[in-house]
């Protein structure tokens, strides 16, 4: 989550450089090359069912597509800061999916957790306009942080159906599934952006970053939180990403040049404390352990 935090707020630099298309396809490009030895079943693995065919396709649809576009559309149009505020919703809003897909009950303190997390994004959202309509240099546009909530329910769906997948499937043989379906959907449109695009613009430390984005988005974090999701319960597992949004606030701060101002700060702790409340474990935890697959 700390990883995926911090190239939340780095892709800000790269969609400055990249189209939002072009960079996706790249990324998902680059991180296909890097697991072409993970996508082979196993001699451990039984084949892929039919539904687990298609929750693939939806893991990949939802969680590495749709996701990159909206977040990647999101964080450009408001910022790194915002973003973190933002995403700090996610526990809360795999709770609600975990509801309604999974039937699982909402305890009154989830309930709790909730409405903080949303007080906290409405309160960056439109706290601008309550204090008299003059915008902060990073105040973003409405759909930008709509957008950035999108890719919050879009990164919820990834957790709940991930949780359903790694029961069956390796960590590391739905890393490089999901990401192929990722590139499938994204060529058409990466292929356009790059016809039009000057490669010799981009700067070697540009290059490089983009590298890390590759293999930190598409490889490193999703084999880990796979790799964890067999051995933890989801709503304990939601907790983690609390270093989503601190991470990608922090690098926001400190290597963007951005200002957290004491607003932002409220609405983060709002949706800090909302992530606390809605996936905090309690004293029953069940058996959530899967079928651990040798990694």
């Amino acid at each position: 989550m700390a990883l995926v935090g911090s190239y939340v707020g780095l892709s800000r630099s790269l969609v400055a450089i990249f189209p939002v298309f072009l960079l996706a396809w790249l990324r998902f490009g680059i991180a296909a090359v890097a697991m072409l030895g993970w996508v082979r079943r196993q001699p451990d693995e039984a084949p892929l069912a039919s539904h687990e065919r298609v929750l693939l396709f939806w893991e990949s649809f939802l969680g590495n597509f749709l996701f990159s576009v909206c977040m990647l559309f999101g964080v450009a149009a408001t910022s790194a800061v915002a973003a973190g505020v933002v995403m700090a919703c996610i526990p809360a809003a795999v709770a609600l999916l975990s509801r309604l897909f999974l039937r699982e009950s909402i305890s009154r303190r989830v309930s709790a957790g909730i409405v903080c997390a949303v007080a906290g994004v409405a309160s960056l959202s439109f706290g601008h306009a309550a204090a008299g309509g003059s915008a902060a240099p990073d105040a973003g546009p409405w759909w930008g942080y709509a957008l950035l909530v999108a890719a919050v329910f879009c990164e919820a769906a990834y957790v709940v159906i991930g949780k359903k997948l790694t029961a069956n499937v390796s960590p590391r043989r739905i890393s490089a599934l999901i990401n192929l379906w990722g590139l499938v959907l994204v060529t058409p449109w990466g292929v356009w952006q790059a016809v039009h695009f000057d490669f010799t613009s981009v700067r070697g430390e540009h290059w490089a970053l983009l590298v890390f984005y590759a293999l930190a988005a598409s490889v490193i974090t999703v084999w880990l939180w796979m790799r964890g999701l067999q051995e933890v319960p989801a709503p304990q597992a939601g907790v983690f990403s609390v270093m989503l949004p601190l991470a990608a606030t922090a690098v926001g701060v400190v290597f963007l040049d951005e200002v957290i101002t004491p607003a932002q700060a409220a609405a983060l702790g709002l949706a800090l404390a909302g992530l606390l409340l809605a996936t905090w474990p309690s004293g029953h935890t069940g058996n959530a352990r899967a079928r651990v697959y040798p990694e």
